[in-house]
């Protein structure tokens, strides 16, 4: 993937792109705002649902061995994975033995992350996404782009153009004549996936959340199709981010109440599904995979940490100038946005140009910070990551506390900052500089060159005063003379 403002130039430019961007996360972001107001208590909600997160990351290597022993217990067989090459061969592994070449999917993110279906694929697996929007994605031989809406980059005449063009290739065709209408596309969809879950014996889920008191797994969503994946299977692998742990029901009621609200701005997801172990109703045998993939490494990380609080809302998305314009692939990860600025860099480290350029992928605006559910503060984390970038420093990389070299391109910006701080420390250099500055206001160019072009090709210098504020003062006693 190239940097984020390579990739960010190139998709400003689609009309059709950030129409479509636009006009959903506006809907969304008001109707999110409308469900929130009406709770009196929900900045307390907020509150309670951040703490409750931070003790259970403070502790998270005891909630972590409670879970093991909950899902033990409850008939599971719970698998540990350092990063993503150990999670696919797990998974691939646990698939072959049932003898299966086929799975569905639903509430995927880690598996995205990780490239569980690249991993599945090259062993001769098909796996198959039945949430609707990665569906589309899928079908299409597309990215996710957005957290909660992964197609929210298309409108609805490019996915019926994608269901008609590609579904008979996956599975049974597209109805004839289908049309753009949403209760069409959305019967093509159920007739298509009802044929995969009536014959599928392996799934693969994520989860929002797991419970350690009891080993419960809990996925929350608005179709249906999470329930048919993790009911109709005889076989279900769920592979989830160690940070999806809770310490208790109670615990989890919170979170029930702060998720759809932020989310989808409903009181309650249409769907919550929990299970705990193996049951004679559902699937005979249940894999938890529990993958770090970085996360005990951003764990390490004093500020970066609260990271990991996040609960997947998307609100974050949907208020953000930034991903409204450029869209969710320019940030070359499962996680776009503000949340995805400060997460894949972490999870990943800042080890090419892309993650490098995530942490700047923002204007600070704060809007992020103001909708967070959980109350991350991602301007503190961005400006936070920023100095990692430019100044190196001692950071944790696959377990090992380590020092990070300042990345290249920033050696001009570093010069120029070494410099200002010197000034800023002798105010008779600052003072001279300053009348320099004044008297030469009239040669100044508008535009920077070199390094700082970039920063000028969007805005102009400022306009030098004919006078010093110093010198002004001086003359003036502060404009009383």
């Amino acid at each position: 993937m190239p940097s984020f403002p390579q990739a960010a130039a190139l998709s400003t430019q689609d009309g059709r792109l950030r129409a479509n961007l636009r006009h959903a996360t506006h809907t969304i972001r008001a109707k999110r705002a409308q469900a929130v107001a009406e709770l009196d208590g929900w900045d307390r909600l907020r509150r309670a649902g951040a703490a409750i997160k931070d003790r259970t990351l403070r502790h998270l290597d005891h909630y972590l061995l409670q879970l093991e022993e909950s899902v033990t217990r409850a008939g599971g067989t719970v698998h540990w994975a350092a990063d993503a090459a150990e999670a696919n061969r797990i998974v691939t592994d646990l698939v072959r033995a049932t003898g299966e070449t086929e799975v569905v999917k639903v509430k995927s993110m880690a598996t995205q992350e990780i490239g569980l279906n690249e991993a599945l694929a090259r062993a001769g697996i098909h796996a198959y996404e039945t949430d609707l929007a990665e569906l589309i994605v899928q079908l299409g031989g597309d990215l996710p782009s957005h957290i909660l809406v992964p197609a929210i980059h298309r409108n609805r005449g490019e996915i019926r153009d994608i269901f008609r063009e590609h579904m008979a290739h996956w599975g049974r065709p597209a109805p004839e004549g289908l049309s753009d209408r949403p209760a069409d596309l959305a019967e093509a969809a159920r007739l298509h996936l009802r044929e995969k879950f009536l014959r599928a014996k392996v799934a693969v889920s994520g989860a929002n959340f797991m419970v350690a008191e009891s080993g419960t797994l809990v996925v929350v969503e608005s179709e249906g199709n999470g329930r048919m994946c993790l009911t109709l299977p005889e076989t279900l692998i769920s592979v989830v981010g160690i940070e999806k742990t809770v310490p208790t029901w109670q615990d989890l009621e919170v979170f029930l109440q702060l998720l759809p609200r932020s989310s989808t701005a409903e009181r309650m997801n249409p769907y919550t599904s929990m299970w705990t172990g193996t049951s004679d109703d559902g699937p005979r045998s249940f894999h938890l995979v529990l993958l770090d993939n970085g996360r005990t490494d951003t764990l390490a990380d004093q500020v970066g940490r609260q990271a990991l609080r996040c609960i997947r809302c998307s609100a974050c998305l949907n208020v953000c100038p930034v991903y409204e314009r450029a869209g969710g692939h320019a940030y070359g990860s499962p996680y776009p946005g503000p949340i995805g600025a400060i997460l894949t860099p972490q999870l990943r480290g800042v080890a090419s140009p892309l993650e490098e350029s995530l942490p700047y992928a923002s204007s600070l605006c704060g809007a992020c910070f103001e909708v967070c559910p959980v109350a991350i503060d991602i301007p503190e984390v961005l400006v936070h990551l920023r100095e990692r970038v430019a100044e190196g420093g001692p950071a944790t990389l696959r377990g090992t506390r380590t020092v990070i070299k300042p990345a290249r391109k920033h050696t001009a910006e570093r010069a120029v900052m070494r410099a200002t701080g010197w000034t800023l420390d002798h105010p008779g250099v600052l003072r001279r500089g300053q009348r320099l500055l004044s008297r030469t206001r009239r040669l100044h160019p508008r535009r920077l060159p070199g390094p700082g072009r970039a920063w000028t090709d969007t805005r102009e210098l400022p306009i030098v005063p004919a006078e010093p504020f110093r010198d002004w003062w001086a003359r003036t006693r502060g404009g009383t003379a």
